[in-house]
C-alpha cells in the first residue's frame, strides 16, 4: 500500500510538504511519481523520480515551485510545494511506476501501476 499524507488548507503563497511512505512493499524497486485531481478534472501529472535519483521531471505548471524527492532507507517520498496558488487545489496522489518506464511515460499516469490514497490540499485566501 501506498500512503500521501500532508495536505491541508493554506493561504496562496503558503508552502506545503506531502509525504508517500509504502508499506509492504520494497520503495526503492520503482520510481515515484506525483500526481492530481482537481474536482471535474482529469488527474494530471505533477512530478516524477526515478528509482534511484537522478533525472527529476516536473509539470510546466508546478516547475520552479514544487520539488520531488525521495529517501529510499526510509522508504518515504516527498513532494515540496512552495508558492501555493489556489490553481494547486485537488487531491494528489502519489504512484510507482517500473524502473523500465521510458522516459516519455514518465509523465502518463497509464504508466505507474500502484496508486495511494490522496492527500486534499486546498489553497485558498
Amino acid at each position: 500500500q501506498l500512503q500521501a499524507s500532508g495536505g491541508g488548507l493554506v493561504q496562496p503563497g503558503d508552502s506545503l510538504r506531502l509525504s508517500c511512505v509504502a508499506s509492504g512493499r520494497t520503495f526503492s524497486e520503482y520510481n515515484l511519481g506525483w500526481f492530481r485531481q482537481a474536482p471535474g478534472k482529469e488527474r494530471e501529472f505533477v512530478a516524477a523520480l526515478r528509482r534511484r535519483g537522478g533525472t527529476l521531471y516536473y509539470a510546466d505548471s508546478v516547475k520552479g515551485r514544487f520539488t520531488i524527492s525521495r529517501d529510499n532507507a526510509k522508504g518515504t517520498g516527498y513532494l515540496q510545494m512552495n508558492s501555493l496558488k489556489p490553481e494547486d487545489t485537488a487531491v494528489y496522489y502519489c504512484a510507482f511506476s517500473p524502473e523500465s518506464t521510458i522516459t516519455s511515460s514518465m509523465y502518463s499516469a497509464r504508466s505507474y501501476v500502484i496508486w495511494g490514497q490522496g492527500t486534499q490540499v486546498t489553497v485558498s485566501s
